[in-house]
């Protein structure tokens, strides 16, 4: 856990108030006892903290709730059933109402918001982004209390092979989905990454996203200068900016710089 604690005081003294804890889908390498001990560690630092991991079961998101964990993110990939079959050919992944019911275990175990995404351009961008507003809206109807949000991935440039995809997300097409969401969804935050480019982002925070990413690195460790430990980069970061730059670059937007919204006690 010496790694884990190096990295989050490094996050820390950035000046971020939010963090999420980002693992892969091996339970067996990120133990729910080994995420919940992360947490813990995390709670002297950050006002609020999420995590995107695995889906569990509701006895267990109630460990990491104690733990310190506030809000969960799950990307359902694609609600396109026969899509989701073809890129889940196997393992735990391959539960589709599993999966697509894990914001809602989460919720009942505690958790103050959940977050939804379908991966755009995965399958039909328009059927999935239908499709995830509609898990949205009928999960505000069950949990009006809760804090709900649209995270927007679209395929990328990623390490190893891409592969042959016919549903590819233009900047327009991606705009109009974002916008889409706000609409039907008034009350969700819209949350743009660092994967896409500076002017892009830039361009949809005066239209209607309301989170970005800011200082990331996205390589195990990357954030400790004293971690000789890194791996290599998971995917390619479009907008680099630090959390210093991206905090002046709001300003200047006019908008107003909101490092967390909820207070721990």
């Amino acid at each position: 856990m010496d790694d884990v604690k190096r990295e989050l005081e490094s996050i820390a003294q950035t000046g971020l108030q939010e963090i999420l804890f980002l693992t892969g889908e091996s339970e067996s390498r990120s133990s729910i006892e080994y995420i919940a001990a992360a947490l813990e560690l995390a709670k002297p630092y950050f006002a609020n903290i999420g995590i995107e991991i695995y889906p569990a079961n509701q006895a267990d998101y109630e460990i990491l709730h104690q733990a310190g964990a506030d809000f969960i993110t799950v990307f359902q990939e694609s609600y396109d059933l026969k899509a989701y079959e073809y890129y889940h050919p196997y393992g735990n992944k391959r539960s589709f109402p599993y999966r697509f019911y894990a914001q809602e275990r989460a919720l009942n175990s505690g958790f103050r918001g959940a977050g939804f995404a379908a991966l755009l351009g995965l399958s039909n961008f328009r059927y999935d982004a239908l499709a995830t507003g509609l898990h949205v809206w009928s999960t505000q109807q069950a949990f009006p209390a809760a804090e709900l949000s649209f995270s927007v991935p679209r395929l990328r440039p990623v390490n190893g092979e891409l592969g042959h995809f016919n549903h590819l997300v233009s900047d327009r097409d991606f705009l109009q989905i974002m916008c889409a969401y706000r609409l039907f969804v008034p009350q969700a935050q819209i949350t743009v990454s660092s994967r896409e480019s500076k002017e892009f982002r830039n361009a949809v925070m005066n239209i209607c996203a309301t989170k970005v990413s800011a200082g990331v690195q996205v390589d195990v460790g990357g954030h400790s200068a004293s971690n000789k430990h890194r791996s290599s980069d998971q995917f390619d970061i479009s907008d680099t900016r630090s959390v210093a730059e991206m905090h002046d670059d709001i300003q200047k937007l006019g908008l107003q710089v909101v490092y967390h919204d909820h207070i721990r006690v």
